[in-house]
């Protein structure tokens, strides 16, 4: 394929030179004439292992030139790959300058290149709702055409390490297009055609939350990681020996489990562990402010899920599950206890069915527990799913038990509040009242 990457710093440089490594014919573009020199010159304007004698040997072949002309890189081309920065601002915001530039002076381009569709790719990282919101506005607008009509657009963030850059292109984890439409997404796969890793065609909005996600996590395993360390050091603890053991549980620490968006965490252990290893860190004058706002984060999800009760404005609810997660009769600290709590003491008349929790059968810590906190639960608590529907003008599921979702075929148009992501939430979604938190 005929392609031009504009912006030609680690992104675009790497993209280019491995690109054209492939068997592509690629167009360098760039503001900067040094870097446009440097690659006619056949050598890399960034540092990066392999990145040098890569950039020779597609030079010297003549799969890769560079120029600073946009409407010449877009008339010899077919697709083109937007790689410019979008740095930060001190405030968090990030500045789409020069993604607002390059769409406009590839929108102009395009205008000039009559009879053929051309395709804009964008592999800046950016917020969702930036290129459908932002740019492809700006591009229509200065080619006079029209999006997934005249030209395709789709967005392909880029999960490349400096350092390692060339060969996570050729062995990445997974590629992701958001695509408008089938016929912009296809010249994106047939890129990295025969790669390995799986491959995701997406809604665009999809593909530019992914690499934030990606992104946000690993910040947030490096911060993890520090903090353990720094509270393992405090208790005279080797702490690679406890991450060594910590990483070597593929089950349930480094795997899928608990990675699904939902409503709060609960039970005798999280809640009560995250408070002792805290406490145990400000004992020992250990600042740890990633592990300290892990409740306070569980509490948000709570109040979420309260807020969107309160906003249907009805007042008699009907809740399917209490325990802290199904299959279990364990009330400690579960978020739906805390929920009920809550509905309770602000006055709304609350029916709740689980088949697993039997007043009579509660025992110890489990009978303090609800005790404590909902004292009424024996009058709250009923053993038929139809009860609770039929009390409920409005209903909140925190289970996917059989029997509730049979019950809730039953709902009609009342609100639903979904906890757990039911089996056919893909089909609710967009329904009137169904509101799926976290989703």
């Amino acid at each position: 394929m005929k392609i031009s990457v504009f912006g030609l710093g680690y992104v675009g440089c790497v993209s280019a030179a491995c690109l054209a490594g492939r068997g592509h014919e690629v167009v360098g573009v760039d503001v900067n004439p040094t870097k446009v020199r440097l690659i006619a010159e056949g050598k890399a304007p960034v540092v990066e292992e392999r990145i040098g004698e890569l950039t020779a040997e597609v030079v010297a072949s003549g799969a890769l030139t560079a120029t600073t002309d946009v409407a010449e890189a877009v008339a010899r081309t077919e697709v083109s790959l937007v790689c410019v920065g979008t740095p930060s601002a001190p405030n968090g915001s990030f500045s789409t300058a020069y993604l607002e530039k390059v769409a406009e002076e590839i929108g102009a381009a395009i205008a000039a290149k009559p009879g053929e569709r051309h395709t804009v790719v964008f592999r800046s990282t950016m917020l969702p709702g930036t290129c459908e919101d932002l740019l492809i506005p700006i591009l229509e607008k200065a080619s006079d055409m029209t999006a997934g009509e005249d030209f395709g657009v789709a967005v392909n963030p880029e999960f490349l390490r400096e350092g390692t850059s060339v060969r996570d292109f050729h062995e990445p984890p997974k590629t992701v297009v958001g695509q408008l439409d089938d016929a912009s997404g296809g010249p994106v796969l047939a890129l990295y055609e025969g790669l390995p890793g799986p491959v995701f065609r997406v809604p665009i909005r999809v593909a530019e939350m992914t690499k934030y996600a990606d992104n946000c996590y690993h910040a947030v395993k490096i911060g993890f990681a520090n903090e353990i360390g720094a509270i393992s050091a405090a208790l005279g603890l080797d702490s690679h020996a406890v991450m060594e053991i910590f990483l070597s549980d593929t089950k349930l620490n480094v795997s899928r489990a608990y990675l699904k968006p939902g409503f709060a965490f609960g039970g005798s252990c999280l809640p009560k562990d995250l408070r002792g290893l805290v406490y145990a860190a400000h004992r020992a004058d250990v600042a740890v402010p990633l592990l300290s706002h892990v409740l306070p984060s569980n509490e948000e999800h709570l109040k979420r899920a309260f807020e969107l009760v309160a906003a249907t404005g009805r007042r008699n609810v009907g809740i399917f599950g209490l325990s802290f997660k199904p299959g279990t009769d364990d009330l400690r600290e579960s978020p739906l206890v805390e929920l009920c709590e809550r509905l309770v003491g602000k006055g709304y008349s609350v029916k709740i069915y689980d088949a697993n929790v039997a007043l009579s059968q509660l025992m110890g810590a489990n009978r303090e527990y609800i005790e404590r906190h909902l004292p009424h639960l024996q009058e709250l608590l009923t053993d038929s799913v139809e009860e609770v529907l039929a009390h409920g003008e409005v209903l909140v599921v925190g289970t996917t038990e059989r029997a509730v979702l049979a019950a809730l075929d039953a709902a009609g148009e009342r609100p639903v509040i979904d906890l757990v992501r039911l089996p056919d939430a893909a089909q609710r979604r967009g329904q009137k009242g169904y509101v799926g938190l976290g989703w």
